[in-house]
């Protein structure tokens, strides 16, 4: 079965107030929803334009921000699950710190799907900013998800460059793989573009990645974003010969939209120029030996 995937190359915004942000978020799924995208991807940490609301003491503080955004994770949970119904249409909307029972934060993808089922994939990888400053703590599970189009999974930017996290969800059947991301620096964003598209390549699989772009100087958290989005494919017969489907103009702010067939990763598996997927296992046969 084809699906068009949307994934966004979403402007972080100053907001006047709740509904400001409700009306820019709906704007853009339904831009999305009007060229028949079904999978729609939000960049990692959209989410951080909602501590605006709650003035400079707040979002120039690291640690208050966090704490502040907690009062609305009901309302955006409310939100995307209303648009994920509205349009029917599967919706990941990038990440929002979460914090947990024990009092730690998470920054948590959530899953929204067109029948009102919510899920997440917390980060597993953590980047230096988030561990030594911003005190995020890394998630503990590796998830798949179910989707009438096939099983998807997801990795949160850092995540994309660890090859054996999306190894595992594609070894369990996922054959697209949706990486929010959020990079302040060319080599940031090209580090998660890489790792993108290596592990199309290595895995034979799609994978989509999202970026947010555009200044926030007021925001001590995303002050700085920069990146495009894209979607890669496997590097193979039936696929671009360069393994980009489709890519937005860097920083631009844009949905990039391209059709794909889940179903069409397995076909390369078994007839493709080459078996990356299916040779995996045989890196293991090898030793590393020292020559004098």
């Amino acid at each position: 079965m084809n699906v068009k995937i949307a994934t966004a190359q979403y402007d972080i915004s100053f907001l006047e107030n709740w509904s400001s942000y409700q009306s820019k978020v709906e704007r853009w799924v339904v831009e999305a929803a009007e060229q028949d995208a079904k999978i729609l991807l939000f960049p990692e940490y959209a989410s951080m334009e909602l501590a605006s609301l709650f003035g400079e003491a707040v979002y120039s503080s690291l640690s208050r921000q966090l704490a502040a955004m907690q009062s609305l994770l009901d309302d955006y949970l409310d939100l995307f699950r209303s648009l994920a119904k509205k349009y029917q249409c599967i919706i990941q909307s990038g990440t929002f710190p979460v914090k947990t029972d024990s009092g730690t934060y998470r920054n948590r993808a959530y899953l929204f799907m067109p029948d009102g089922q919510i899920d997440y994939q917390d980060k597993l990888m953590m980047t230096r900013f988030e561990n030594e400053q911003w005190l995020i703590q890394k998630g503990e599970e590796l998830r798949y998800f179910d989707t009438e189009y096939g099983r998807i999974a997801i990795n949160v930017c850092y995540d994309s460059e660890f090859p054996m996290l999306a190894r595992k969800q594609v070894e369990a059947g996922a054959n697209l793989i949706l990486v929010p991301s959020c990079t302040d620096t060319l080599a940031g964003y090209h580090r998660v573009k890489i790792g993108c598209q290596a592990r199309a390549l290595e895995n034979q699989c799609y994978v989509a990645q999202s970026t947010l772009v555009g200044d926030a100087p007021w925001s001590e958290a995303v002050d700085v974003n920069i990146g495009a989005a894209a979607i890669y494919t496997p590097v193979d017969r039936g696929f671009p010969d360069n393994g980009i489907l489709a890519e937005g103009k860097l920083n631009a702010v844009q949905w990039v939209i391209a059709e794909v067939s889940l179903s069409a990763c397995g076909t390369v598996r078994e007839q493709g120029q080459v078996f990356n997927y299916r040779d995996w296992p045989l890196q293991n046969a090898f030793n590393v030996y020292r020559i004098a």
